[in-house]
Parts: C-alpha cells; sequence; structure tokens
C-alpha cells in the first residue's frame, strides 16, 4: 500500500508517495554479503521506494540521529530511499553502484550519523567505485 501526502504550496501542488522496497532490500543484503563492511548492521537498514519527488538523485540514505536514539530508547538504523523517476530506469549494475555509495555514507561506528561525500581520508565516489569494481571481481568468482 502506498502512503500518499499531498503538499500544497502557492506555486504547485506535489504529491509525495512512499512503499517498502523489498526487492532494494534484498539487494542491500546481497550487497553486505559480497564485499567486506562488517560493521553495518543488515537488520538496521530498512529500503523505501518513494514516489513524485522532484529531487534529482537517484537514491538517499536517511539517518536516525543520536537524540532520538536516546529520546526513543531505539538502537541507530538507517534508511535508504531509492527515487523510483530515477532509480528503476537503471540497469542492475548501476543499481548496485548506487546502493553501495548510500552504504557508504554509514559510518564505521554505525552510530546513526552519516559521512559526507568528501572527508580529508576519502572521496565517496572513488571509494564507490573500488568497492563495486571489488564486488563485480567476487560476482565473476561465483559464476
Amino acid at each position: 500500500m502506498i502512503k500518499i501526502k499531498t503538499f500544497k504550496t502557492k506555486k504547485q501542488e506535489s504529491t509525495l508517495g512512499w512503499k517498502k522496497a523489498p526487492d532494494v532490500k534484498r539487494e542491500v543484503n546481497h550487497i553486505l554479503k559480497v564485499i567486506d563492511l562488517p560493521y553495518i548492521k543488515p537488520n538496521k537498514i530498512f529500503c523505501y521506494r518513494t514516489y513524485g519527488s522532484k529531487s534529482r538523485s537517484y537514491a538517499r540514505i536517511w539517518s536516525f540521529p543520536k537524540i532520538f536514539q536516546d529520546a526513543l530508547g531505539l538502537e541507530p538504523a538507517y534508511v535508504i530511499e531509492v527515487l523510483s523517476k530515477h532509480y528503476d530506469k537503471l540497469d542492475q549494475e548501476e543499481k548496485v553502484k548506487v546502493l553501495i555509495h548510500e552504504l557508504l555514507h554509514i559510518p564505521r561506528n554505525f552510530s546513526g550519523a552519516l559521512v559526507p561525500h568528501i572527508t580529508r581520508s576519502r572521496h565517496l565516489y572513488k571509494a564507490a567505485n573500488v568497492l563495486f569494481d571489488e564486488y563485480k571481481k567476487v560476482i565473476i568468482q561465483i559464476k
């Protein structure tokens, strides 16, 4: 079931819908079995597909900040949101690249925070490409 929220502004009306994305969740779990990201807890990653977003991105990752974790007494968790308009048009390899990129936003301490695209020690896009190449090598060996 798609939950629909309608937001009205003076200029336009926008309809945004989302639903759980079990196919994306399966792919994330598969990626985490193939590449070495042992600090990521797959059971604390949730995946959703968004419809009607005006964003130009293929996917986004949402964090669960420390203050909410403390207030609600919950562990860190992350939501990977794929934007149907763009993500669903990608071929399988590009989808894997996008998901690896989003997973790299998760810090090694799995705190609920997010890692920015560029830090002093790494550039997220480059790191995603390196891990994708590693992923492809492992997948080829399996076949």
